[in-house]
């Protein structure tokens, strides 16, 4: 199976026309406006999807098979609050009693509004996907489906991937606008029906999909480097949280962000491949890392020279061994700028990035990795974000037997924070 920009630009522009959809068709029914939130094309191992799935709350969903132009599955999954907010709002002009959203069970009434409301967001979606490509896509009787068991929501899905295995997913989430309701979508599509996608769709040779898995792997080695050089300089102990490969639109990333103060260093590296490499934390996080590397009193208020100097330095060693292990592995040269600072608002701590590298393209791979402290408050999102010409040349090279064995080769001293 192999995949290009251009394919996978289209499905993304069928997620955004789907979740489109799926939110006017949500407005229609319960009368409260709806927003388009992130959409994404996430390439995940069953282990993340599964965690998803696994975390405290509770959740429902709906699912419906699907035959035709695409050949999977497509499920809406809500928090279980946020079903019944949905139900409340459907319910609200019949003469049912008022329905208590922490404490409801669901019964026959209750289930049937879910299910309805849960299939009436998958079609938008689907009826999205079918105009933009054109086709014809069937939808199955929705199936209703609540636990906080991954097992529950994959039970009888063809094709739900290992542990270890890469699967595209289309991800989406729709917001109501003043009230407390969102809910994801998934698409798990057969990887049969995919490939012939991808095909029909590709304009170029393409990047076989094997070597997307390897590159997947060589961000992965990155991240824990990225983790055991934090620990290392700042004595806290430090692991990766989240870590996923993303296709999406370059405008849509600082949509991403949380519109608070945040501070980081940014690299624009050159090489095969060039782009540029963001760590950001927020202001907590990052007064955390100078209180740990710099051994006396710092300004509270701000970052001063050593608060400067000592987040620099943590993220020039980091980007350096995250760059030097995809240098090692794809048996080319990666050099990077100098760090430079940032202390900005959300967005426009990236939108210098954005900028330059959207004179050249629309979409971009971003390896969107959460770095956290065990214990204390110290988060770090890193944001790999690649030329996509260059990325596409260093893939088709990856020789995927060399990435277990090729070292990551950041250099450092611990330092004495006694």
């Amino acid at each position: 199976m192999k995949l290009d920009v251009n394919a996978l630009g289209t499905f993304y522009q069928m997620a955004r026309e789907g979740a489109g959809l799926a939110a006017g068709r949500l407005t229609h029914m319960t009368g409260v406006e709806t927003q388009v939130g992130v959409t994404k094309l996430n390439f995940m191992r069953g282990q993340e999807i599964r965690r998803d799935f696994e975390d405290a709350t509770e959740k429902v969903g709906v699912r419906v098979k699907l035959t035709g132009a695409i050949e999977g599955y497509s499920m809406i999954v809500f928090e279980r609050e946020s079903a019944f907010r949905i139900i409340e709002t459907l319910l609200a002009e019949s003469n049912s009693d008022a329905i208590d959203v922490a404490d409801s069970e669901f019964d026959e009434m209750t289930k049937s509004a879910a299910t309805e409301a849960g299939h009436i967001m998958n079609s938008g979606f689907v009826d999205g996907w079918a105009d933009v490509l054109e086709a014809v896509i069937d939808v199955s009787t929705p199936e209703f489906v609540e636990g906080q068991s991954a097992e529950l929501f994959f039970d009888g899905i063809d094709e739900t991937p290992d542990d270890d295995d890469l699967a595209l997913l289309f991800q989406s989430r729709i917001e109501t606008v003043g009230t407390e309701i969102g809910f994801s979508h998934y698409l798990f599509p057969k990887r049969k029906s995919m490939s012939s996608l991808l095909d029909r769709l590709r304009t170029s040779g393409g990047i076989e999909y094997d070597k997307l898995d390897g590159f997947d792997r060589m961000a992965e080695q990155g991240a824990e480097e990225i983790a055991n050089t934090a620990t290392t300089l700042t004595g806290i102990d430090t692991s990766v949280e989240i870590r996923r490969l993303n296709f999406v639109s370059l405008e849509t990333i600082p949509e991403q962000l949380p519109d608070e103060t945040l501070v980081g260093v940014a690299f624009e590296f050159d090489g095969l491949p060039s782009g540029y490499l963001l760590f950001l934390f927020d202001e907590e996080s990052a007064h955390e890392i100078v209180d740990a590397m710099v051994p006396m009193d710092v300004e509270e208020d701000g970052f001063g020279e050593m608060g400067t100097s000592a987040i620099t330095e943590l993220g020039n060693i980091m980007a350096s061994g995250f760059l030097d292990g995809w240098a090692n592995v794809l048996d080319t040269t990666i050099d990077h700028s100098p760090p430079e600072f940032i202390h900005d608002i959300g967005a426009a701590a990236v939108d210098p990035v954005i900028i330059q590298l959207g004179e050249n393209q629309e979409f971009t791979f971003v390896f969107d990795t959460v770095v956290t402290a065990d214990g204390r408050e110290f988060d770090c999102e890193v944001y790999a974000i690649p030329d996509e010409d260059d990325l596409e040349r260093a893939l088709n090279d990856l020789d995927v037997d060399r990435i277990e064995d090729a070292p990551t080769t950041a250099e450092f001293q611990e330092l004495d924070n006694t």
